[in-house]
């Protein structure tokens, strides 16, 4: 079909067009008076995304679509809806009930059928790219539209809060119990280091075993020394006792000993002088030879006396290596048991400090939980409260002619061609050339019509005919 021959059948059947357009509109009219007016009225929220003071946490920075979706589907959810029925009471309305069941029968709660009921005129609109949530409600009263708009906004900013505050109310129930078993915790492991402590006699600081540590060192020190001193005890003994005995230095420098040299050597010299004055069987020489005689056996006495005096020093000074040795090895001992002593007491005191940073960290979120169950600020707040709507916003009877003149159009104009298929008629010029499938030569006026306006329309008509074809023009 050609645009032409689509504005022929217009043509031909206006009045079948005009018929349909004009029932559209006025059906349209007629049931947008008698519908009832229905009042919307809006209010509004913001959500603050700020950190929480209380609990430093981030709502989000900016509001990003999952959050805001999120709000959307709390502010719709029966949560909220409920809260608005107890909070008005209206399960305990007599009409409301008698409604309920009127319509219901009595099956279901009223709660849940008002649920439905409000849920149904609820519209609720996340703004774009900000904050803020618009909450309309719809009913024919304005005044009931802007309450229940209002006690949606209302009931929204509580369940916000609740969602907030109920959680952190169960925290700070769990904290507490787990604040009183570190409690109890943290006293045994003190009871358990204190034990330890008195039953070992140390205190919390090294002070004990670094006394034991210095001892260890002073009896040491010693040690080497008193191993240097014997060792020269012992080769001064073993001098003594050899053959050389009589030139150690104890001997050497003996005063009675060196006396005692000093008398030999004159009573020696006086002999020789006797010996040669008097003879060797003269009563002098034998006397002084007595005296000199006595004289070596004292010297004698006096040398073992002072190699033996060597002998003892040696002994001494090793009895006193064994000793600061026995007393180093148990030193030693001591010092390895504090040590190990003390390795265990700080297994104990680390116990002791793990238990009270337990205890610290579950106190500061028992605090926190405390003072989050406590806040009575949601991040939800009102930003506009709905008044009642002086317009109505349906049936809106501008908005529906536009429409109706634009689908009755369409349906006039479908009407028209449906008319058209069931009686196909010729038209144009276009029609018979399709139906018969040959040349149109030439076009009759109709009757009745003037001559100018039909000398004007044969141009019109022949311009429409196809050439013939070279056969007809030798015919």
């Amino acid at each position: 079909m050609t645009f032409g021959q689509f504005l022929s059948i217009l043509r031909a059947r206006w009045w079948v067009v005009l018929l349909v357009l004009g029932l559209t509109v006025a059906t349209t009219v007629v049931v947008s008076l008698l519908l009832p007016k229905q009042y919307t009225a809006t209010a509004s929220v913001v959500v603050d995304f700020k950190p929480d003071p209380i609990s430093a946490a981030v709502f989000g920075g900016m509001p990003s679509p999952a959050v805001m979706a999120t709000q959307v589907d709390i502010l719709t959810s029966e949560r909220v809806a409920l809260r608005v029925v107890q909070a008005n009471r209206l399960s305990e309305n007599p009409q409301i009930r008698q409604q309920w069941q009127d319509e219901t029968g009595g099956e279901g709660t009223v709660e849940q059928w008002l649920i439905t009921l409000f849920q149904k005129s609820l519209d609720v609109q996340p703004s774009r790219e900000s904050s803020v949530i618009r909450v309309g409600y719809q009913a024919p009263d304005p005044r009931f539209a802007a309450g229940m708009a209002n006690a949606f906004v209302q009931a929204y900013v509580d369940t916000s809060l609740a969602l907030r505050v109920n959680p952190a109310r169960q925290y700070s129930g769990f904290f507490d119990q787990q604040v009183k078993d570190s409690r109890e915790a943290l006293e045994k492991a003190q009871s358990r280091l204190s034990a330890f402590q008195r039953a070992n006699g140390i205190i919390a600081t090294d002070e004990r075993l670094d006394v034991e540590n210095a001892r260890l060192n002073e009896l040491s020190s010693q040690l080497v020394a008193l191993q240097a001193v014997a060792a020269e005890s012992r080769s001064r003994q073993a001098q003594a006792n050899s053959a050389a005995g009589d030139r150690i230095q104890e001997v050497l420098a003996n005063p009675v000993i060196n006396q005692l040299k000093a008398d030999i050597t004159r009573a020696e010299v006086q002999i020789k002088q006797l010996t040669a004055r008097l003879g060797e069987a003269h009563p002098q020489v034998v006397e002084a030879r007595g005296s000199l005689a006595e004289l070596r056996s004292r010297l004698d006495a006096e040398t073992r006396r002072v190699t033996g005096g060597v002998t003892v020093t040696s002994t001494i000074n090793t009895q006193r290596e064994a000793q600061v040795r026995a007393a180093l090895e148990a030193q030693r001992a001591q010092v390895l048991r504090m040590k190990t002593v003390r390795d265990e007491g700080l297994v104990l005191q680390r116990e002791v400090e793990n238990a009270q940073r337990t205890y610290d960290a579950v106190q500061a979120r028992l605090a926190q939980s405390s003072l989050e169950s406590q806040t009575t600020q949601s991040n939800v707040n009102v930003l506009t409260q709905a008044v009642p709507p002086l317009e109505p916003s349906s049936p809106n009877i501008p908005l529906n002619v536009a429409l109706s003149v634009f689908l009755g159009g369409l349906l006039a104009v479908g009407t028209a061609l449906l008319l058209e298929l069931m009686d196909r008629r010729v038209r144009s010029v276009d029609d018979v050339i399709a139906a018969l499938d040959l040349p149109v030569i030439g076009v009759l006026p109709k009757p009745g019509a003037k001559r100018w306006s039909a000398g004007k329309a044969l141009p019109m008509q022949q311009r429409l005919m196809p050439p013939l074809p070279p056969a007809a023009k030798e015919a």
